[in-house]
């Protein structure tokens, strides 16, 4: 049987030892894990290798925003499969998910059984949703619109984005990726037209729609 490479992407090494637990017990020996902590090394890890079979997405990651890591994934790695795993199971959330772009969802206070069940499903080339996936809660035009514009991005330019929206200025931003202040201007300027906005502000509103706690 052909090896399963899955990566798991939470900050919390409990709950990352308990998923390794699950799909490990369920697919047995012929699974490969690695495990990463936050959207700088999941970034890290595709970029080494663009062919995982699996991403197991903790929903509240360092360095992402809501679903922001979602639409990240999805639009620069579209062939890799991604369930979602959070503790806020509440319906919005999970819809969002699912309208996003991803595969499954998997609440933390699923039972290994049902973690299992979820994994093979998805690695089998289906879906996995809980109920509350499919309960009518609106994801309003403007988060949509956010969620195709940030999938447009590549991962350095998404990289700058979230550093202009916690307020860094343009050599700071150049000193922490350590390029040229230049190069930093003509990031923005990319970023902007792709997401349709003129100011700082206005990006950093965009960013914020795709909060998991957003208002729908």
């Amino acid at each position: 049987m052909a090896t399963y490479e899955i990566l798991i992407a939470d900050d919390h090494p409990l709950f990352r030892s308990a998923l390794r637990q699950a799909v490990t017990l369920g697919l047995g020996p012929d699974v490969r894990l690695v495990e990463v902590a936050s959207i700088a090394e999941l970034e890290a890890s595709l970029a080494e290798k663009a062919d995982w079979d699996l991403v197991l997405l903790d929903l509240n990651m360092p360095g992402a925003y809501g679903f922001s890591g979602l639409v990240l994934l999805r639009g620069q790695y579209p062939q890799i499969p991604v369930v979602m795993v959070s503790a806020q199971e509440e319906a919005s959330v999970v819809v969002k998910s699912r309208e996003f772009g991803a595969s499954g969802f998997i609440p933390k206070s699923s039972e290994l059984s049902k973690i299992q069940e979820a994994v093979r499903n998805v690695l089998d080339g289906d879906v996995w949703w809980p109920p509350q996936a499919f309960e009518k809660v609106d994801v309003s035009a403007e988060a949509k619109a956010a969620s195709e514009g940030l999938a447009s991005l590549t991962p350095q330019q998404f990289r700058v984005l979230t550093m202009v929206c916690e307020g860094l200025l343009n050599k700071q931003i150049a000193y922490e990726l350590s390029v040229s202040e230049a190069t930093i201007k003509a990031h923005v300027t990319a970023i902007f037209r792709k997401l349709g906005v003129r100011t700082r502000t206005q990006a950093a509103l965009l960013l914020q729609q795709l909060e998991s706690v957003s208002a729908s």
